[in-house]
């Protein structure tokens, strides 16, 4: 039976990094745990093509205070550390000493999501988007936690936010191809998505392009692919 879960259990989560000036960024993670298959990683399927990291910048009023960002920066070594308990704790800190911030509400409700705590989870990343309403990185995470917990109306409501506000951001986009296709049964939106997140994907990518095909063939996926949400 295809799946769109598969938590890859050897790694860590990746860090939602609040920058200077009140921007959010994705920082590079050493490890990076995914409720989805992000192209080049290595429980990909074979020829899975790689697409290059985006870092966005939010729209923000908010501003970082240097101890802020030192506090964030000590929390993020933390969880790349795979100490969770100490990072949740880091984390916390700098969301109650700064509430006006995202960035470590993100950063909690992906710690919650590993852990199942999925309210929690959502919980956090809601707080997040309501903080900063614009950040399309979290309106996708959300709308995997949504999708964890069988709210597939918001999590397409979360993802089609995102890319209404970055059209060219390719995780939502290949995640609500994924939603239609094996939780709201609607095919023809899920080619039309795999589709456009082909023509984001320069070098290509050999596990969508074989849904694309099973798709349009009225075939069944081999059990042996899984189609995960991409972070």
């Amino acid at each position: 039976m295809r799946s769109a879960d598969g938590i890859f259990r050897r790694a860590l989560p990746m860090v939602i990094a609040v920058a200077l000036a009140g921007c959010a960024s994705v920082a590079e993670p050493l490890k990076a745990i995914r409720d989805a298959v992000t192209p080049g990683s290595s429980a990909a399927p074979p020829g899975k093509a790689t697409v290059p990291a985006r870092t966005l910048a939010a729209q923000s009023d908010a501003t970082v205070s240097p101890a802020a960002q030192r506090a964030f920066d000590d929390a993020a070594r933390a969880l790349r550390a795979g100490r969770a308990a100490d990072a949740e704790r880091g984390f916390r800190a700098i969301a109650d000493a700064s509430p006006e911030l995202g960035g470590p509400h993100a950063n909690l409700g992906l710690i919650y999501r590993q852990a199942g705590k999925l309210d929690e989870s959502a919980g956090e990343l809601e707080r997040a988007v309501k903080l900063n309403p614009r950040q399309p990185l979290y309106l996708n995470q959300l709308a995997i936690t949504y999708r964890q917990q069988g709210q597939f109306v918001k999590a397409r409501d979360a993802y089609e936010t995102a890319i209404a506000l970055d059209p060219g951001y390719a995780a939502p986009i290949l995640n609500l191809g994924i939603l239609n296709d094996l939780y709201l049964g609607d095919g023809k939106r899920a080619l039309e998505l795999y589709d456009r997140y082909l023509a984001l994907s320069p070098s290509g990518d050999a596990a969508v392009t074989k849904w694309v095909a099973d798709l349009k063939n009225r075939k069944p996926a081999p059990i042996t692919v899984s189609r995960r949400e991409k972070e």
